[in-house]
C-alpha cells in the first residue's frame, strides 16, 4: 500500500488486518523502520504482524522515506522529517474505514527508538506504545557514545546505514522509476559517521529525540522491553522509574531482538504478552495485565565465559514497582588488590595502572546483535593489563539488581584520559565472568554537555555507572572490579598514553543488593511458549559465515579483531528476489601506539531478478591522531557488472576531548 505524507512523497507500507475488518473495524498498529519490508525484514514481520492481525488488529509496516519502496532520501535517524512522516501515517490510519481510530506503535530498535520519540509528541489517537531494544537518551546511552568515550560501535552501525541507503528500490513494486530514486539515494544519503563524529559531546543534536528530556512529554502507556546481552537494558530501568504514565518492564536474557526469537534463551511468548497489552489499551479490555510487576526480570546465575550461550540458566522474578523498596545500595571499599566489606576502614594508598591496548580484545560487542560469538570472553584474558579488586568468596547466595557503581580517586598524567571499569564473576576455579561494566571519559567528569581537560597529577573523584544487571552469586564466588586505562576496540582510546593513579580509601564499589530474593510482588503469572505466525518461504542459495577472530603477530606486534556477518544468498520465494549481504570489520593496532588504531568495514549488498542485477559495496576507514579524526570512505554500485555510479569521501574531524 502506498501512504501519502504532507509534503506530497508517499511511503510504501504492508498491512496485515483481518479479512472482515472493513465491516469490523480493528485498531491499527504502526512499526516504522528503514529496513525494508519486502525483503530484509520479510521473514521476520512475517511471524509477528499476521499473529497480531489474527487477534484483531491492523498491523502497519511502513519503510521510512528514502528506504526501500518508499520515496525520498532518507539523511540521519529521528530526524523532524521522519516524526512528521509518522504523525502523517498515524492520522492517515485513523482515517481509515477499517481503524477505529485506537493507534498504538511497536518495533524494536530505531521501531523502538521512534515508538518513544513519537508518544512524546502526543499525536491523536495514539493509546500506547511497545519500546523494544531503544533508548530514552541518544548521547549518553546509545551505539554512538558511552560516558562520553566513542564506540566503535559508531563505526559499525554507522556502515550499516551506509550500506543500507545504497540500496536500490525494488522495480517490481516502483516500476522503471527505480533507477532515478536508486541514484538519488546514492547522491544524496551521505556519510553519517561524519555527522556523528562532530557531536562529541552532549548537544542540541542528541537532545533531539532524548525523551529524558522531558519524560512527562509522554502521555500514554509504554511496555519497554530489552535483553542484558543487549545494549538497550538500562533504559528499561530509568522509563519506569521517570515515566508518570502506566509502564511495565521486561528484561530477559537476550540479545537484540525480539523475545519471541530470543537468543540466548529462554525465548518466551512474548507474542501472547503483546496481545494482552494492546487488548487493554487499545479495546479497553479488562483483563489484569497491569497486575504483574511493573518490572520482570531473568535473574541471572553463574555461567562460565563463553562468547555465545543457546541458554543462560536463571529464574524469572518480579518487582511491583521500581526504583524497588527491596533494593539498596552497600558500599564496599576498595583497597590494594581486594574489596572491602561495607563499613571497613581502608588505609590511603595509591595504585597506578597503564593498561596495554590488548586489554579489551575479548571485550565482545558493546551490544550483541545476536551473531555470536559477540559476548565477552574470559576476563582472564584482560585482568592482566587492568587494577583489579577481589572480594572475599560468598558464603551464601546474593542477588544483584540495577547499575552498579564504581566511586573512583584518580589522577591521571595526561589531560584526556578514560577509564573502563569492569565487574566480573569469579568462579571457584578462577574463571572470571563479566557481568556488567562501564566507561567513562575523565573530560566528562562534571557532565557531557562542557567537557574540561584534567590537570596531571590533580586528584578528582569521579564515578562509574555500570550497566544495569540482574545477577546471582553463589556461595564460594568472589566479584572482581577490574581497572584500566583503555578498552579497545570496544571504544576508542584516548589521543595519548595515559597513566592514571587510584588512591584508595575513598575510592569504592556500590552494589544494588536485592532483599527477598524468592519472592515477587505481586505474583508473577508465567510466560507462554513462543508463538507466532508460520513464516514466509526463503531459500538458501549460497550459505553464508560467521566468523570472530582475534589474532596477535608477535614479529610486527600487530593485532586486530576481525568480524565477518555473511548472509550469504537468500531467495524470497513469494517475490523471485535473490538478496545478498555481508559485513566484514576490522580492527587493528600495532603494540601499545594509539596513533596506529584503526577501524575498517566493508559492505556488499546485492539484488537479482531474472535480468534485473542491482548492488553496491562500501567501504569505510577511521583512524586518529591526538588532534584529530580522519575519515575515508568509498562508495560504488553496479548494474549487472558495470559500475554506474561511485564517490569517495575524505573527511577529517578534530577531537573535542576525546
Amino acid at each position: 500500500m502506498p501512504i501519502p505524507v504532507r509534503d506530497g512523497v508517499t511511503l510504501s507500507a504492508r498491512i496485515w488486518r483481518p479479512v472482515d475488518s472493513q465491516q469490523r473495524p480493528v485498531p491499527a498498529i504502526l512499526e516504522f523502520i528503514p529496513y525494508r519490508h519486502r525483503d530484509m525484514t520479510a521473514r521476520r514481520d512475517s511471524i509477528h504482524h499476521p499473529y497480531l492481525a489474527g487477534h484483531g488488529y491492523a498491523c502497519v509496516r511502513v519503510d521510512l522515506r528514502g528506504s526501500g519502496g518508499s520515496d525520498g532520501v532518507l539523511t540521519d535517524e529521528y530526524l523532524e522529517e521522519e516524526l512528521l512522516d509518522a504523525e502523517d501515517v498515524l492520522a492517515w490510519l485513523r482515517g481509515q474505514q477499517w481503524c477505529t481510530g485506537r493507534l498504538g506503535m511497536m518495533g524494536i530498535s530505531w521501531g523502538g527508538f521512534n515508538a518513544l520519540q513519537v508518544a512524546a509528541r502526543r499525536p491523536r489517537g495514539l493509546d500506547a506504545i511497545v519500546t523494544v531494544c531503544s533508548t530514552d537518551d541518544r548521547y549518553a546511552d546509545d551505539v554512538h557514545y558511552m560516558g562520553g568515550c566513542l564506540l566503535s560501535d559508531n563505526l559499525s552501525w554507522a556502515a550499516t546505514m551506509f550500506a543500507y541507503n545504497a540500496c536500490p528500490p525494488d522495480p517490481a513494486v516502483v516500476g522503471d522509476r527505480w533507477r532515478d530514486m536508486w541514484h538519488s539515494r546514492l547522491r544524496r544519503s551521505g556519510l553519517w559517521l561524519e555527522e556523528w563524529l562532530i557531536h562529541q559531546r552532549r548537544d542540541d543534536y542528541w537532545r533531539h529525540g532524548s525523551i529524558c528530556e522531558d519524560y512527562a512529554a509522554v502521555r500514554c502507556p509504554v511496555f519497554a522491553v530489552s535483553g542484558w546481552a543487549d545494549g538497550y537494558s538500562n533504559s528499561v530501568f530509568r522509563l519506569l522509574e521517570h515515566l508518570e504514565v502506566p509502564r511495565k518492564g521486561l528484561i530477559g536474557p537476550w540479545a537484540h531482538t525480539l523475545p519471541h526469537l530470543g537468543e540466548p534463551g529462554p525465548a518466551i511468548g512474548f507474542l501472547q504478552e503483546l496481545v494482552r497489552w494492546w487488548d487493554r489499551w487499545l479495546k479497553d479490555v479488562d483483563n489484569g495485565v497491569m497486575d504483574s510487576p511493573m518490572l520482570r526480570i531473568w535473574m541471572q546465575e553463574p555461567v562460565p565465559p563463553r562468547t555465545a550461550y543457546d541458554e543462560r540458566p536463571g529464574r524469572w522474578a518480579g518487582e511491583a514497582r521500581w526504583p524497588s523498596p527491596r533494593v539498596h545500595l552497600a558500599g564496599h571499599p576498595l583497597g590494594r588488590g581486594r574489596i572491602g566489606r561495607p563499613g571497613e576502614a581502608i588505609a590511603s594508598e595509591d595504585l597506578p595502572i597503564q593498561s596495554p591496548l590488548s586489554v579489551g580484545q575479548y571485550a565482545g560487542k558493546w551490544c550483541s546483535y545476536n551473531a555470536p560469538p559477540d559476548l565477552p570472553y574470559d576476563q582472564r584474558e584482560e585482568d592482566g593489563g587492568s587494577l583489579t579488586f577481589d572480594s572475599d568468596p560468598f558464603p551464601g547466595e546474593v542477588e544483584i539488581l540495577g547499575a552498579p557503581r564504581v566511586v573512583l580517586d584518580v589522577a591521571s598524567s595526561r589531560p584526556v584520559a578514560m577509564i573502563a571499569a569492569r565487574l566480573s564473576d569469579v568462579a571457584p576455579d578462577g574463571r572470571a565472568t563479566r557481568i556488567s561494566y562501564g566507561l567513562l571519559n575523565l573530560t566528562h567528569r562534571d557532565g557531557h554537555e562542557t567537557p574540561r581537560a584534567l590537570v596531571p597529577g590533580e586528584y578528582y573523584t569521579v564515578a562509574i555507572d555500570l550497566n544495569g544487571m540482574a545477577q546471582l552469586l553463589s556461595p564460594g564466588h568472589r566479584l572482581r572490579v577490574a581497572v584500566s586505562t583503555s578498552y579497545w576496540p570496544l571504544a576508542w582510546p584516548p589521543p595519548e598514553p595515559v597513566r592514571l593513579t587510584v588512591r584508595t580509601g575513598g575510592s569504592r564499589l556500590l552494589l544494588p543488593m536485592r532483599q527477598g530474593a524468592a519472592v515477587s510482588e505481586p505474583p508473577m503469572r508465567p510466560f507462554g511458549e513462543p508463538e507466532g505466525a508460520e513464516p514466509i518461504a526463503v531459500t538458501e542459495v549460497v550459505p553464508g559465515d560467521e566468523r570472530w577472530t582475534v589474532t596477535r603477530d608477535l614479529v610486527s606486534y600487530e593485532s586486530a579483531l576481525e568480524v565477518v556477518k555473511d548472509q550469504g544468498v537468500v531467495r524470497f520465494d513469494d517475490i523471485g528476489l535473490d538478496v545478498t549481504r555481508r559485513a566484514f570489520e576490522r580492527y587493528s593496532w600495532v603494540g601499545n601506539d594509539v596513533g596506529s588504531v584503526c577501524g575498517r568495514t566493508q559492505w556488499t549488498m546485492g539484488f537479482r531478478r531474472g535480468d534485473w542485477q542491482a548492488s553496491a559495496t562500501t567501504r569505510i576507514r577511521l583512524t586518529s591522531t591526538p588532534t584529530r579524526f580522519d575519515l575515508h570512505a568509498e562508495l560504488d554500485a553496479y548494474e549487472a557488472d558495470t559500475r554506474v555510479y561511485s564517490h569517495n569521501w575524505n573527511r577529517t574531524v578534530e577531537r573535542d576531548h576525546l
